[in-house]
């Protein structure tokens, strides 16, 4: 159950086909034409690994997903990374151990901060889940939700934890950010396409549940979307993202400590959007 979120420069990682139920989702890799985050950027952007995982033969295996951080105890990512041994996704105690590392950019550098979680609840409506912390992280400000429908043309920003390469991909150590363009919005989902670095910038194995976010100067960053699916990457066609305004009333009544609106202050650390229209 890979994800979907690190961005790096001329691979091509093999998308890992995942039949999960909630919208057919498969689990994506790396964020592909992107660039490393600069130390200190995008604390929120949570490293998930996830480890024997049961498989219907008796087998087992290890995994990852992207994530982020809601709130002092609670994050969001990608419903599918969560799910039972015939991938169907789940809600109630986490199905296997998974670790959340995050505030770092570097794990063979800086080790972060580490919380095992405890719980997973799925939303009805699209490929999202918030999953609950063993203990607060005091210490970084979480991503603010946006409750406005995404416009077409808006630039969003992703930063993830993906593999970097096609050949025997794994989860990767160094977190990825690249810029996308929003393409079309249906009420579960929001297509982007590679923008900045490069024009195939995309997802890939082990990105699942990564933030797509506005990063407007001057302006706090909101949550728009979560990375679902998408082709194998590099690539310049469209990636499918889980809506995050129109879950964002459930979350509410899930998470007991989100932060206020106008206390989501999130720095970040990110140049204005270029100026093409999308504000």
């Amino acid at each position: 159950m890979p994800a979907r979120v690190t961005l790096t420069r001329a691979v091509a990682v093999i998308a890992a086909v995942l039949t999960a139920a909630v919208l057919g989702a498969t689990p994506a890799a790396a964020v592909a034409d992107g660039t490393p985050a600069s130390p200190g950027q995008y604390p929120f952007a949570v490293k998930l690994a996830m480890t024997h995982i049961p498989r219907p033969d008796g087998t087992f295996y290890n995994s990852a997903c992207s994530a982020a951080l809601i709130s002092p105890t609670w994050i969001i990512t990608a419903g599918h990374c969560f799910h039972d041994i015939k991938r169907v996704p789940v809600s109630g105690p986490v199905p296997y151990a998974t670790t959340a590392t995050l505030n770092t950019v570097d794990v063979s550098q800086s080790p972060g901060e580490i919380r095992n979680v405890i719980s997973v609840q799925q939303s009805s409506k699209t490929d999202i889940a918030v999953a609950e912390l063993s203990a607060p992280v005091t210490d970084v400000a979480p991503l603010g939700l946006s409750d406005t429908k995404p416009a077409p043309g808006r630039v969003l920003t992703i930063a993830g934890w993906g593999a970097t390469s096609s050949i025997n991909p794994t989860p990767g150590t160094q977190l990825f950010t690249g810029q996308v363009k929003i393409q079309t919005v249906t009420p579960a989902t929001v297509t982007v396409v590679g923008y900045r670095p490069a024009a195939d910038t995309s997802a890939c194995l082990y990105d699942s549940g990564a933030p797509y976010f506005t990063t407007t100067h001057h302006r706090a960053a909101r949550l728009v979307s979560v990375e679902s699916n998408g082709p194998d990457c590099p690539h310049t066609a469209a990636e499918t993202t889980a809506r995050v305004d129109t879950v964002a009333t459930w979350i509410t009544t899930v998470v007991p400590n989100l932060p206020c609106a106008d206390r989501w202050t999130t720095p970040t650390s990110q140049p204005a959007e270029a100026s093409d229209g999308s504000e």
